[in-house]
Formats: C-alpha cells, structure tokens, sequence
C-alpha cells in the first residue's frame, strides 16, 4: 500500500496523467488497490490510446464525478490529411487514401470555421454509446453497419498551432487544440475536418490536458501515486467546484436528515461547508409550495447529503469530516 493511502476512512478526488495503452477501467482498478477500496469510478472515458488527465473519485466523493463528467474540456491532438480509419484514429484499419498535397493553411483555417461553435456531431461508430443495449464499438467488431444520431455540442476553440506536410505530400499533420463541452468526439472532429477538405482524416494523438477546473499539470503518473497516494479530500474538492455557502450548527444538523434550510440566493449547486470546514452537502436554491397565503417559498435544498445524520461524520458527532 502506498504512503497516504486512504482506504475506507476518507473520501476525495485523484487526478491521473494517464499513460496511453491503459483503458479508463483500467486506471480505475489500479486507484482501486492503491487507496484500499472498492468504491471507485472515473469523471469521463479516455480511450487507450489517449493520455492526460482522468479525475478519479473514491468513497463519497464519487458522488461528485457527475457534475465534474459535464464540464467542459481541453484537448491537444495530431489529426492526419489523407488516410481514413474504421475507428477515426490511428488504432484502426485503413478505410481510404487521397491524396492531401492541395490542402493549404487557408483551406484548413476556413473548414475549422465550419467545425466551431453550436453543430451537430456524429459521434465515431467505434465508440461506448450505446445502440439497443448494446455498446456501439462492440457492433462495429461483430460486422454490424451502425450509424448513429447525430447530437448537439459546442466546440469553443478549435485552433491549428502546428502544420507539417509529409516530404511526399500525401499527408499533412496538424497539431491542434480544442475546447469543448462534454461529449464532443475529437476523433469526430479529426474526421469531419478530413472529409470537408475533402482528403479524409484520423487521429494519430490526443490527448486531455483539461476537465472544468482541473488540469493535467496537477496530475501524478500511476508510478507515483504507486509510492504515494496523492488527492484532494472530498470537502476541498467540492469547495473548489462549487461556490461555498458556510453554515451554523443548526443548519448542518438540519441538511444531514435531508431538510431545507434557508435560500442561498445563489443560482445553481452550492458547496455547504458545516462550521468545522467538513462539507456537509451540495445544495440548491428550489422553490416549492407554501400555504394558501404564500404560494411560492424558495429554499435551500440538499441535492447529495455527504454526512447523512446517524453516521460517524454527521454534523455534531465525533470525528465529523470528509
């Protein structure tokens, strides 16, 4: 076991720089036997042959993953001109050649343009979505045609910061960036792009350096969490994803047995920090229905009780925290 592993006492979040080769279930499994515990689970899957960041939760704090999987996020790729792969990326086999040696920066630049903003995205026919029940990659390997819908996403950024031709001028490398909401396929993107210039396209690198706040230069290899156990404790970890709404005494007990307590008069999840510092639960400003004299109340209500009353870290007990 490694030096700080938690076990089942604590809760919190660990960021892992992942190494390519690895599935995301499989970064999972090794967080599981280094901190001493079964309750484990990932905040959105990167494919093996990516690298960068995989926010890890264990205990309590894998209640947190949910809000964390909807955040935007930041990518470095390497899209190749020229070939088209099954799977979009370079893992896959050959589709078609054609060849790039007319594809210009311009050209790259204007099709970018078509490929930024609110569209609607065909996600990669090797992906985990699933299509009546069953995994849509696992489909495609048993000789199924599966298309699947296209969705709506917002691709903020999409920018070109390297453009190599090959010496032959077949293909054409380019190194870019892209900011985007979750769900965006980049090895969608490295196809759209390819077909729109109409010389085909696939990833040959990607990797995430960015999901909402946090980012892949506070993220440790499996090699040293290995050594030592390196994360953020639940209560830490909240506070830094949500605004932080502090508590009385009273106002802890009454959201570890589930009940309301006053409006935060903030818009959206509110991080409730219980007087000892010990995030307490993730509550929201909701209104519901009052007397015949008031028709509207609007309170604050727990959304995720972290420190349910009666167990050992309840408000008011002894060894309260997260």
């Amino acid at each position: 076991m490694p030096e700080g592993a938690p076990g089942t006492q604590s809760s919190g979040l660990v960021l892992v720089d992942k190494p390519t080769g690895l599935t995301s279930h499989d970064v999972v499994g090794r967080v599981r036997r280094l901190a001493g515990t079964r309750k484990v689970g990932h905040a959105g899957t990167l494919d093996p042959m990516a690298t960068g960041l995989l926010v890890i939760g264990y205990n309590k704090a894998t209640r947190l993953l949910t809000a964390i999987t909807g955040s935007d996020k930041t990518y470095r790729a390497t899209v190749r001109l020229g070939i088209s792969t099954v799977t979009d990326d370079a893992e896959g086999e050959v589709l078609a050649t054609r060849l790039a040696n007319a594809v210009t920066p311009e050209r790259v630049t204007a099709a970018i343009a078509g490929l930024t903003g609110d569209i609607h995205q065909v996600p990669s026919a090797v992906s985990a979505i699933k299509v009546d029940g069953q995994r849509a990659y696992q489909r495609v390997r048993a000789g199924e045609d599966v298309r699947l819908e296209a969705r709506p996403v917002t691709v903020r950024r999409f920018e070109v910061i390297g453009f190599r031709r090959a010496a032959d001028g077949t293909t054409v490398d380019l190194d870019v960036e892209v900011d985007c909401t979750s769900g965006t396929y980049i090895r969608a993107l490295a196809r759209d792009l390819g077909e729109a210039l109409e010389t085909g396209g696939h990833l040959t690198a990607l990797r995430r350096t960015s999901v909402g706040p946090f980012s892949v230069t506070d993220a440790v290899t499996l090699e040293d969490l290995a050594v030592r156990f390196t994360a953020t404790e639940l209560s830490a970890a909240a506070a830094g994803l949500f605004p932080v709404r502090r508590l009385s005494a009273l106002e802890a007990s009454e959201l570890s047995f589930g009940r309301r307590i006053p409006a935060t008069g903030t818009e959206g999840t509110v991080a409730a920090q219980g007087p000892d510092g010990a995030v307490v639960a993730l509550i929201s400003d909701q209104a519901r229905r009052g007397s015949a004299e008031v028709s509207e109340e609007v309170s604050a209500k727990p959304e995720i009780v972290f420190a349910p009353a009666g167990t050992p870290d309840a408000p008011g007990t002894s060894g309260s925290g997260a």
